[in-house]
């Protein structure tokens, strides 16, 4: 069984029944290059050892930043072999960042994509005493102790292969193989201890689950520094003998999809968002006609997709609308071929979940975190629930604890937080429960729905508990809004600040007769803001008084992670968030 193997034995396994098969496919000079399996060990291997030369021991971390390539599979892997501790590091982070995850997870070599990010550990070299070598994936590097990725190769060969079989061989299933970094929605991240028996049962679980088959293609996109995208990409392919292709970047991520046609496709909820704001836009350009046919083909979509939910058949003509809009949909995204679209990391609204079931691309939510090594929860195309995030993980267990925590137990949870016992301690109780920090209820189908954050919730002047999220979620569903931050700690009432997605605003603007056409004409608006406030006027009366937004602001700009408001995850900063916008919360409450 794969769960009972470490990784360099899945490695193992996976050459011995596809050598010569494709694992990994990446762009280089306009045309894709393939590395087969085969390869993909020798250059494990040959990292591995030139690690070790550079002085690499057992249990030592090998900080890793950039973005998604072979090179950074390899360093991974390859730290990995060499009875080392991987560190993967989100390349928006700063200076300071890098420094510290460098120095907590005792890196003796940082490995950086290029210049500009080796940079960052240049700049602080003076305070990361342990390091002792740098490595940089792409292009020329020069300076003390800075190696090419070429000379990092050449420096292998002053290793055996019997030093490297030696190191292998004394790994054990619960030795830490990786560490990943809490991007944090507040604080300090804390150091994530992932072991070989984690991972590789966590990859097993999924290709039993998921209709995951040898050399299907997989995009590589997300970043590699948390534990979803190195699930989904690196060591699921790896267990199954499947091909991961490398996108170009983010930006070049919709050409890719449409070069690549994988067979499954993790989306965080920022990326399904852009995609459906993209495909509104185009959408409002069509003909009277089309808008029809388009209107009365997602509403088929809509009812056949809560149908199979039901388990009943589809609505009459479903294949007509599958035929006309769906299918050209799906062949125009490149996702005609996937067997699987999930969505993860952070909350989804149910317009953008709804908005894809109506055009046939059911997207299913799984849940989970990074101390249960990515999935806690899983949804299949056979069983899943629109706004519900999944069942439990077959063999694992999942429970709501009394006050509405959301706990899990299994061989998916880590091994603790490293040089941390106290945070340990306060996450696994000392019956093996993960405590999550999300409140949720799971229904009598099995199945989980998140509503908020423990920590998250808001105390209102009158002493009442409220879940922003839940109040978020429905904000995020009004066309043209791109972000809301529901506040009112201690206030008497609750109020909102809302960002406008700039792709939605024209679109959102022209059916209630409003000019705007980007943030600063709508923000100015009276048309447009009289037609906000109608919208959030409806939301409120689904909403029990207590939750209620009383006023709101549009904000300038969008949140992002280069402001600072959101993780590389994309999930909410709240405390930079209020601090970044005191003076228009202030406002809220004259």
């Amino acid at each position: 069984m794969a769960d009972d193997l470490r990784v360099m034995e899945v490695l193992d396994a996976t050459v011995k029944a596809h050598g010569a098969e494709a694992a990994m496919k990446v762009k280089r000079g306009g045309a894709w290059q393939t590395t087969s399996w085969k390869e993909y060990q020798a250059g494990v291997r040959k990292t591995a050892r030139g690690f070790m030369a550079l002085g690499l021991a057992p249990g030592q971390g090998v900080a890793i930043i950039g973005y998604n390539c072979p090179e950074w599979f390899l360093a991974d892997v390859g730290a990995i072999a060499a009875g080392g501790v991987p560190a993967g590091i989100y390349t928006t982070c700063t200076g300071e960042q890098c420094q510290y995850i460098a120095d907590h997870c005792d890196a003796p070599i940082v490995v950086a994509e290029n210049a500009q990010q080796l940079a960052k550990f240049l700049a602080v070299r003076d305070r990361l005493p342990k390091v002792k070598a740098y490595v940089v994936m792409h292009g020329e590097a020069s300076g003390e102790n800075v190696h090419t990725w070429a000379q990092l190769l050449a420096l292998a060969d002053t290793i055996s292969d019997e030093q490297l079989d030696a190191r292998i061989a004394a790994q054990k299933l619960d030795d830490t193989a990786t560490l990943i970094y809490t991007s944090g929605t507040t604080g300090t991240p804390k150091a994530v201890m992932i072991t070989h028996r984690n991972i590789t049962w966590v990859a097993s679980q999924t290709v039993k689950q998921v209709d995951t088959r040898p050399g299907d293609r997989i995009v590589s996109y997300l970043p590699l520094s948390h534990i979803a995208e190195q699930v989904v990409s690196l060591h699921t392919p790896m267990l199954i003998g499947a091909c991961t292709w490398f996108a170009e970047s983010m930006e070049q991520l919709g050409d890719n999809l449409r070069e690549i046609h994988p067979n499954m496709f993790l989306g965080v909820p920022r990326v399904w968002e852009k995609i459906q704001a993209k495909m509104m836009a185009a959408g409002a350009q069509n003909s009277p006609m089309k808008k029809k046919i388009a209107a009365w083909a997602r509403k088929k979509g809509l009812a056949g997709g809560y149908a199979e939910q039901r388990g009943e058949g589809k609505p009459f003509l479903y294949g007509l609308a599958n035929k006309l809009v769906f299918s050209k949909v799906r062949e125009r995204l490149g996702l005609d071929q996937c067997r699987y679209l999930a969505t993860s990391a952070a909350p989804i609204s149910k317009d953008t979940l709804e908005f894809f079931l109506s055009l046939g691309l059911p997207v299913l939510e799984i849940y989970g975190m990074s101390e249960c090594t990515g999935p806690a929860t899983i949804s299949l195309p056979n069983k899943y629930r629109t706004g519900k995030a999944g069942f439990a993980l077959p063999g694992a267990e999942l429970k709501i604890a009394e006050d509405g925590e959301v706990c899990m137990r299994g061989k998916h949870v880590f091994k603790g937080y490293f040089k941390d016992e106290t945070a340990t301690a306060e996450a696994i109780d000392k019956d093996g429960w993960l405590h999550s920090g999300d409140i949720g209820v799971i229904d009598d189908d099995g199945f989980l729905r998140i509503t908020d954050r423990k920590k998250d919730l808001l105390i209102t002047a009158g002493g009442e508990n409220v879940a922003p999220q839940l109040i978020e979620g429905h904000l995020k569903g009004i066309a043209a809004i791109s972000q809301a931050v529901v506040v009112g700690d201690r206030m008497k009432y609750l109020a909102a600040l809302l960002t406008l997605d700039p792709e939605k605003i024209a679109g959102a603007a022209a059916t209630v007769g409003s000019p705007a056409k980007d943030v600063d004409e709508a923000r100015a608006c009276e048309r447009f803001n009289a037609w906000l406030q109608k919208e959030i006027d409806r939301v409120n009366g689904g909403l029990a008084r207590v939750q209620t937004i009383k006023k709101w602001v549009v904000v300038k700009g969008d949140f992002s992670v280069d402001g600072g408001e959101l993780t590389p995850t994309l999930k909410i900063k709240r405390k930079v968030v209020r601090e970044k916008y005191k003076s228009e919360i202030d406002s809220l409450y004259v």
